[in-house]
């Protein structure tokens, strides 16, 4: 069969061509209104996931819930004065009547249980239950406050300024539309305070109502500007609105057939739109070369069958090469990753359909007279263009082993940058710092015990094991030993619990705030706490055959490290203090890190797989292993240059990060496929000796950097350009991905034009001794 049948096609019938992708289109984009967002971290890991599993059997142990909403408020001076106390009752009565709170268990000044010792037993009741009105019932609230460590730090500050409202969420409430009511309520409220709404489901649920507001703008700012920037390049309507259409298409496509399949739109899949309008500028090839061609043809059919000969095979294979790094994700495990995979995969595959068929058919109803005048300004000898970019290619093939040594040391240097990196993840970074939901998180962080939460679980061999007096001592050694850690700002435990209980019963002695000696005396203790207090209060940190005991974690920050200091020291202090006690982290912050773990890592392994991958296919495409090498170089340097800067600047390599290996390795391979391929036929054409002849293999470099350089440039440039419009996105992953593939696709096409040449006068003796070029 005819390699350029699908082309010969498209100029013969190209009104059917694209009659048939109009009709086909409209059938994806119907899937459209159907899609569905999910942001939420835990559904990044298989429903039969380990810590999943284990999470989930935690919660239902110990009646935890999986949301919770910290709501902050402060006051200049001190939050115990009647008026802020007034409004924490108020707020906190409206805050328990809106959808999707657990009312039942809002903990604030109103609804946190105080023990007090009554009649010789114990009492039970809220801690505020009337407001005070003068000095001496305010400063009795405080000595109340300040003399319980269950308060401090967690409703109420050290300093007095800030309390807290804990409000944990029903299973499937939408974390970012209760802020928000939330929001109204504090606005009915104004005075002296200041209100803060922060949280892991705030932070989660935001991101991704914003992250669906910014698919709506960016894509359509992206790709006008990239229109303009289009037409500015060939001075052709029709071809400007042309490959853009053809890159809108494509994504239309890939979304339609994700939605159809079932796939939600998440964190990774989101950037999906953003890869494709980067693959889809691969195209410019094509219109490159054609301009060339027609300018010296005068025939525009002729030009086209021309063109798609030439530069055919790289974009085929560079097609080939990014449709194989994003593949190798479908065999991860984290599922996010796997559809990623199969969604750009596909689109991939979209875009280069349409470069052999619609863009040809394109190109056939154009008008000749404005592919004239375009084309007039195409001359690789003149263009001032073109002279620049044989210049660049000049000095490294004029100074190859100078270009070469500095190289080398900018690898050196990046790979030392590279070992700084540190895998790390923050869902509330990925707001700017300047943004309310920073602003909230660093408030509250600063003021109280924090607002990311993680669990130590302890698990006995045997059932009232709990109740022991060993048992709780370790228990509190544990949480005086994570106390230390710069991450914790509070722990509370079952140890607590009995500790306040034995002070209240000793006539509130500070010597008795201790556990007890004697297992009878606990048991006794922990009986009359729960018949008098909520059942939450005991449920949440102890199961009740009591073989299992719930340490609560209260974490100052979201960093994913953190949890994981919080894991070695557990394992620290058991080293230290063996016991036949089992210790398990559990909680939102302990799945936070392993998904974070997990991705992460899916991610890095699925780009080295691909690096292999790609090796494979630049040797199947060259024929050689030798120029496959040369290739390589290009998109080594780009990664290691990217993420030495990465690791030089402090940048966390998180879950955007980890993506962006993907891009740049298919990106950064592109670029080489064309100008070796594109050098290669010129030597084939001029003759197969003239590799040898280093004036001539001079010659025939700088040519292609002139004529199918100024592609690899335009290519670069266009998609700079385009995405530069993710560096004004409030969200920071928007401006890493924006700010990477800006730099990864003008560094990968400068490393191509000036590195390449370089590589290739310096290594031409072992490159062509096998009578390359054939």
């Amino acid at each position: 069969m005819n390699k350029n049948a699908l082309v010969e096609f498209s100029i013969a019938h190209p009104k059917l061509v694209l009659a048939a992708v109009l009709l086909v289109t409209p059938l994806f984009l119907a899937q459209l209104p159907k899609i569905q967002l999910d942001t939420n971290p835990k559904n990044m890991l298989p429903p039969t996931s380990e810590v999943r599993v284990w999470n989930d059997s935690v919660d239902q142990t110990f009646g935890l819930y999986e949301d919770t909403i910290v709501v902050g408020i402060v006051h200049p001076r001190s939050v115990l004065n009647t008026g802020t106390l007034e409004k924490v009752r108020d707020i906190t009565a409206e805050v328990l009547k809106v959808k999707g709170v657990a009312g039942r268990d809002v903990v604030s000044f109103t609804t946190i249980d105080n023990v007090t010792a009554e009649a010789g037993g114990l009492r039970v009741a809220p801690l505020v239950t009337k407001i005070p009105r003068n000095d001496a019932e305010l400063q009795a609230l405080r000595k109340t406050l300040f003399e319980n460590p269950l308060f401090v730090d967690r409703i109420i500050s050290r300093d007095e300024k800030t309390t807290v409202i804990h409000v944990p969420l029903e299973k499937g409430a939408n974390g970012s539309e209760v802020a928000d009511r939330i929001r109204e309520i504090l606005a009915k409220h104004p005075g002296e305070e200041q209100y803060h709404v922060a949280g892991d489901p705030v932070a989660r649920d935001t991101f991704g109502a914003q992250m669906f507001k910014l698919m709506r703008v960016f894509s359509p700012v992206a790709g006008l500007i990239m229109f303009l920037a289009i037409y500015a390049m060939f001075r052709n309507l029709v071809l400007a609105a042309s490959m853009l259409g053809v890159a809108i298409v494509a994504i239309i496509w890939t979304m339609g057939f994700g939605i159809a399949l079932g796939f939600p739109i998440h964190i990774m899949n989101s950037m999906t739109p953003v890869f494709l309008m980067a693959i889809a500028t691969d195209s410019i090839h094509i219109f490159n070369e054609f301009h060339f061609r027609f300018r010296e043809t005068k025939d525009k059919r002729a030009a086209i069958i021309e063109t798609m000969e030439a530069v055919g095979r790289p974009v085929r294979y560079t097609a080939l090469a990014t449709a194989a790094g994003f593949a190798v994700l479908i065999f991860m495990h984290v599922v996010p990753v796997k559809v990623f995979g199969v969604m750009v995969v596909f689109g991939t595959l979209a875009l280069r359909l349409f470069s052999f068929s619609v863009i040809p058919a394109i190109l056939t109803l154009a008008r000749e007279e404005k592919l004239d005048r375009a084309a007039a300004r195409e001359d690789s000898a003149t263009s001032r263009s073109a002279k620049v970019l044989g210049a660049l290619a000049a000095w490294g093939a004029n100074r190859p082993k100078l270009t070469a040594a500095l190289g080398l040391a900018l690898i050196a240097l990046a790979a030392l940058g590279v070992s700084r990196i540190v895998v790390n993840n923050n869902m509330v970074a990925w707001f700017k710092p300047g943004s309310e939901i920073r602003i909230a998180d660093a408030a509250i962080n600063r003021a109280m015990g924090g607002t990311s939460l993680g669990y130590v679980v302890v698990a006995a061999d045997r059932p009232e094991a709990i109740k022991r007096p060993e048992t709780l001592r370790y228990i509190e050694g544990l949480q005086r030993h994570l106390e230390t850690l710069p991450a914790v700002g509070k722990t509370v435990s079952v140890a607590d619990y009995v500790k306040r209980i034995n002070r209240v019963l000793h006539d509130d002695d500070p010597k008795f705030d201790a556990v007890p000696d004697a297992a009878d005396t606990i048991a006794q203790y922990l009986f009359l706490f729960s018949t008098s207090a909520k059942p939450s209060n005991l449920d949440n940190v102890v199961d009740y055959p009591f073989q299992r005991a719930n340490i609560w974690v209260q974490l100052k920050t979201w960093d994913s490290a953190a949890m994981a200091s919080v894991i070695r020291a557990t394992e620290e202090y058991q080293r230290a203090n063996p016991t036949t006690l089992e210790l398990k982290p559990a909680g939102i912050a302990y799945f936070n890190l392993v998904w974070n773990h997990e991705v992460v890592w899916d991610m890095v392994k699925g780009f080295l797989l691909a690096l292999a991958a790609v090796f494979l296919i630049l040797a199947f495409n060259f024929r050689s292993v030798r120029w496959a090498l040369i290739g390589y170089v290009p998109l080594l340097f780009t990664i290691l240059l990217i993420y030495g800067v990465v690791g030089f600047a402090g940048k966390d390599f998180d879950l955007p990060m980890s993506v962006l290996s993907c891009l740049s390795l298919g990106m950064a391979v592109d670029f080489s496929i064309h100008f070796i391929s594109r050098l290669r036929q010129r030597l084939a054409e001029v003759g197969a000796d003239s590799a040898r002849d280093p004036a001539a293999l001079k010659a025939a470099l700088l040519w292609t950097a002139a004529r199918p350089g100024k592609g690899i440039m335009r290519n670069a440039v266009l998609f700079a350009v385009a995405f530069s419009v993710m560096l004004f996105s409030p969200l920071t992953p928007y401006i890493t991905v924006g700010a990477s593939i800006i730099s990864m696709m003008l560094l990968s096409a400068l490393l191509t034009l000036l590195y390449l040449p370089a590589l290739i006068v310096l290594m031409r003796q072992w490159l062509f001794k096998t009578g390359e070029p054939k």
